[in-house]
């Protein structure tokens, strides 16, 4: 509205300001006057004061950051469940004083060599099996709070006698209840057992090449020994002997058990009975003894149980300072433990 069309004498007179693009003089907004709305004098005849209603004025702001706080929260909420994704591999995961979801690994270490290893490493065990052919050691994995234990074939086959020590110390008699050599597979039972720590069996469908991984394990009797490496192949075929006398034959003498890997044959002949499987390459460093133990990814879950690795000494070399890991080590997929455990359970071998 211009100066002209106002009445003389009714409203004070305002400076001009800069024309808004309609050639209006722009006025600035009437000064309040209290808490409340500004009251104006009616005037007859006068236009009404050119000014928001009052109830738009009051209300509006508080509607609108009703509705941005409500956006905020969903949007809040969404960012949170976001980072627990992330951070835990899926919904549902606890804050970082929690656990990963489905382990005992903490939300804090998630992602670490040390906090795999303390959150693993009390549900791997030494195996050490007598039989008339000699003495045999290897790891193994709980997976029950009972005892029920997953080891390889060729750390448990042919034996009287088999011995499980606790990362605690603590040792219990076990019994043999299913072998698949077919899959180089065990599962034994400890006697007496209960409230054991136990370990969470992962997804190795989801294992990709160039994943960090750690293996805990017992090589020469070190109960406990923790190295870490990353999964340098996936799907290779490991052939390895079935026969249980040709198994003892190679542990006995201080060796690693044979296998056959690219046409080639290591620590041994592999004999005349054989089968072949899938199995995770890794460079980790495998030592006779690690056999039966668990390669496990950073979130602290089993994705494969440790088979085959080479060692120099065992392919004829008569110097021992060459005995030792070279990061050619093989795991048996988890996948395909898990799609043997109830064979296993009933006893079943193949």
């Amino acid at each position: 509205m211009t100066d002209s069309h106002r009445p003389s004498g009714e409203f004070p007179t305002y400076p001009a300001y800069p024309p808004y693009g309609n050639g209006e003089a722009a006025y600035p907004p009437p000064p309040a006057y209290g808490p409340g709305p500004q009251q104006h004098s009616a005037v007859p005849g006068a236009p009404a004061p050119h000014a928001p209603a009052p109830e738009r004025r009051v209300k509006r702001p508080f509607a609108l950051l009703a509705a941005v706080a409500i956006a905020a929260a969903a949007v809040g909420g969404g960012t949170a469940t976001l980072i627990g994704e992330l951070a835990g591999g899926g919904p549902g995961t606890t804050t970082s004083a929690g656990a990963v979801r489905g382990t005992t690994v903490s939300q804090s270490s998630a992602g670490t060599v040390s906090g795999v290893a303390a959150a693993v490493s009390p549900a791997i065990v030494e195996i050490s099996a007598a039989s008339s052919s000699g003495d045999a050691t290897g790891s193994g994995v709980v997976i029950t709070s009972d005892g029920e234990i997953v080891t390889n074939n060729h750390v448990i086959s042919g034996a009287s006698q088999i011995k499980v020590t606790l990362s605690t110390g603590r040792s219990y008699t076990a019994d043999v209840v299913g072998t698949d050599p077919a899959k180089d597979l065990a599962l034994v039972k400890l006697q007496g057992a209960s409230g054991l720590k136990t370990a969470t069996l992962g997804d190795s469908s989801s294992v990709a090449v160039g994943d960090q991984v750690v293996a805990i394990g017992s090589p020469e009797g070190l109960t406990g020994t923790v190295t870490s490496g990353i999964v340098s192949a996936l799907d290779r075929d490991v052939t390895v002997a079935k026969d249980d006398q040709q198994n003892r034959q190679q542990q006995q003498g201080g060796t690693n058990w044979p296998f056959e890997f690219g046409g080639q044959q290591f620590n041994g002949d592999t004999g005349t009975s054989r089968t072949t499987y899938k199995a995770i390459q890794t460079d980790a460093s495998l030592n006779p003894g690690n056999s039966g133990g668990a390669l496990i990814n950073m979130n602290g879950q089993i994705i494969g149980i440790n088979s085959a690795m080479y060692s120099p000494s065992s392919a004829g070399s008569s110097d021992s300072s060459a005995a030792g890991s070279v990061g050619l080590g093989f795991a048996i997929p988890v996948d395909t433990v898990k799609a043997d455990l109830s064979a296993l359970r009933a006893g079943d071998g193949s």
